[in-house]
């Protein structure tokens, strides 16, 4: 027998409109009340025996469900004469109860694999086992702190201190008790609450007490707000898309410099600040029911300059802070270790090369395996090409976002599927415009096939970085196997240009000799080139920084303002695109890079006029060898 305690004893007070005279319990959520959404999953997760808990309105509950053969489980009922508090309410049964059994609040809408928490329970051989999780009201709920193997080390109790920091880890009013733990907590009866009484009494009695941190939907529904939220979400499709066992994309963020001001190596928790905006852009993932989680280098631990306690800190502080705007991050994996030697205070143990420390894939390897993440949906944000590489590796898609480093650290020569000034941004893209992109990319390329070649042209900032990275991926989406080319790796360093042109800043010979090479044949055993990468922070060109292998079968990408007017491009490409956008989109995105880059803001503008004539000519006119055109508004 698999056991449901479900404590349904609620007046409902702040509901009392919505309810219309009924109990808490029977609040209805999309036509049915929640204790149904309640005793259906527990069905489906196998369990048949459920104990009810009811004090008000009792013998409307009883009514509605009588003895559960209508749901095809057993329903018995335990009434309280008193109201008992949640744990008081079910110790005073605790004898019509099993050696084992799960808990409910008849408050909450959930959707959780009951069985794979019940599975990890026994696993681990514990009293008790917790439903932890994230939340987007931390401020008003009771805390939870587990140790690195997910056992609960400590409880703190809303209200919680001004100026204090916690980890967002909610305790979810879900358990998995022994019944054995609680015995002694049975006599005398007594009004007693789970989070504020029993349970730490319990882990001050050493009681092994386990926080289960699985997938899946769980929410309270206690005020008309709630009521409605949770409503919102069942209609929506969230609850069940957030209970799905099925893989799920993720976002990935790095932390310094895309969450948090970029310090050059945070050590204490005063030195961590939110970069302006960073709460709403995470708020509106958790919106989208999308896992964030974290990751992050922190050489800091190796080099001694830093504890895992004080890194530990500086995490509740980011996730307090986040808390306080309801937003919150699902989970958080940090690599400790850093290759170089001869630090003062150094953790010896901690200098080596690992598999975790980015652009190494350990940590995303990891969080795959414990949530469940499919890569090929999922996004890595980050400000470092090192994030990009990482990206890469992984084999997810890559945004950067000009905020901290802005892709000018000068690590790796990569350059990143999808590029934005702030996380906000590269947030709204994700949730909002890539849906509808990625749509009208699949219409674009519905016709193309293998060995085929594309050349995308437009002014600069028109966004055909953009839609070259989605014509990608739409033929991805196909196993179609696609190289991109892009021709901004052959812009000169400054001091290498001839004139003012755009046709002097670009190597049009180096890049009419890479494409007579893939005019060719090309090897079955694949035609290795090697191409130049142009570094943004120095302004220079880096010569054979890039190594690509072009197979017969692949599909050539190649984007640059320039694309369009190189005649060996136009010869190679069968398909031919001109890009467009309006034009005060276009000048805004231009001024606000250059602006990233230093530039004041006369001086961009400055820049911006100049290029409309020695640049924009040229490349509206070569809008005449186009076999399409597209509005990228």
């Amino acid at each position: 027998m698999k056991q449901v305690a479900i404590l349904a004893g609620g007046k409902g007070t702040r509901l009392e409109a919505a309810l219309g005279g009924l109990p808490k319990p029977m609040a209805p959520i999309a036509g049915k009340p929640v204790l149904e959404h309640q005793i259906a999953l527990a069905k489906a997760c196998g369990f048949d025996d459920i104990v009810v808990f009811a004090h008000h309105k009792a013998d409307v509950i009883r009514h509605y469900f009588g003895d559960g053969a209508k749901w095809g489980i057993r329903i018995s009922y335990v009434i309280e004469m008193e109201p008992l508090g949640t744990a008081g309410s079910l110790l005073s049964g605790l004898d019509r109860l099993a050696d084992r059994f799960m808990v409910f609040y008849g408050d909450t809408l959930l959707n959780i694999d009951l069985g794979a928490m019940l599975k990890a329970h026994l696993a681990r051989g514990a009293d008790a086992t917790l439903f932890v999780h994230p939340n987007d009201h931390p401020h008003d709920s009771d805390l939870v702190e587990i140790d690195g193997q997910g056992w609960v080390t400590a409880f703190h109790p809303y209200p919680h201190p001004a100026g204090s920091f916690h980890r967002n880890l909610v305790n979810a009013a879900l358990y998995v008790f022994e019944k054995k733990c609680l015995a002694p907590w049975s006599s005398p009866i007594r009004k007693l609450d789970f989070g504020k009484d029993v349970l730490p009494g319990l882990l001050r009695e050493d009681a092994r007490i386990y926080g289960y941190r699985g997938r899946g939907y769980i929410k309270d529904m206690g005020t008309p707000e709630r009521l409605a939220r949770v409503a919102h979400d069942l209609e929506s499709g969230m609850v069940a898309r957030k209970g799905s066992a099925s893989a799920t994309g993720a976002v990935f963020l790095d932390r310094d410099g895309t969450l948090n001001v970029e310090v050059n190596r945070v050590t204490h928790p005063d030195q961590f600040i939110l970069i302006p905006g960073t709460p709403a852009a995470v708020k509106e993932l958790n919106r989208a029911a999308v896992p964030v989680i974290v990751i992050t280098n922190q050489p800091v631990i190796a080099r001694g300059e830093c504890s895992e306690e004080e890194l530990r800190r500086i995490h509740d502080k980011m996730e307090t802070l986040l808390g306080a705007e309801g937003a919150y991050i699902n989970d958080i994996y940090y690599c400790p270790h850093h290759p170089d030697k001869g630090f003062a205070g150094e953790r010896a143990e901690l200098k080596k090369d690992c598999d975790c420390r980015k652009p190494a894939i350990g940590l995303i390897n990891r969080c795959v395996a414990e949530w469940n993440i499919n890569l090929a949906e999922s996004w890595f944000i980050g400000d470092s090409t090192a994030d990009i590489r990482t990206a890469r590796n992984a084999g997810t898609r890559s945004i950067l976002v000009r905020t901290g480093h802005q892709g000018a650290d000068g690590k790796y020569p990569d350059r990143p599927d999808y590029e934005f000034f702030t996380l906000n941004e590269a947030v709204d893209f994700i949730t909002e415009h890539h849906p509808k992109m990625i749509e009208k990319a699949r219409q674009l390329v519905a016709s193309i096939r293998p060995g085929d070649r594309i050349a995308l042209g437009g002014l600069a900032r028109c966004g055909k970085s953009t839609l070259a990275s989605l014509m990608t991926e739409a033929l991805r989406e196909r196993n179609l196997n696609v190289k991109s080319l892009p021709l901004d790796n052959w812009i000169l360093g400054e001091e290498q240009r001839k004139g003012p042109s755009v046709r002097d800043r670009f190597d049009y010979r180096a890049i009419e000799s890479i494409l007579a090479m893939l005019s060719g044949k090309l090897s079955s055993q694949g035609t290795r080139i090697r191409a130049p990468f142009y570094d943004r922070k120095t302004r220079r060109q880096r010569e054979d920084a890039i190594e690509l292998i072009f197979f017969p079968h692949d599909i050539i990408l190649i984007d640059g303002v320039i694309a369009l007017d190189i005649p060996a491009v136009r010869e190679m490409c069968g398909i031919r695109i001109f890009c467009s956008c309006p034009e005060a989109t276009r000048r805004a995105r231009f001024l606000n890079d250059y602006q990233l880059r230093g530039w004041k803001g006369s001086k961009a503008m400055e820049l911006f006029e100049a290029r409309a004539t020695e640049e924009s000519i040229i490349v509206l006119d070569s809008s005449a060898h186009a076999t399409m055109k597209v509005d990228l508004s």
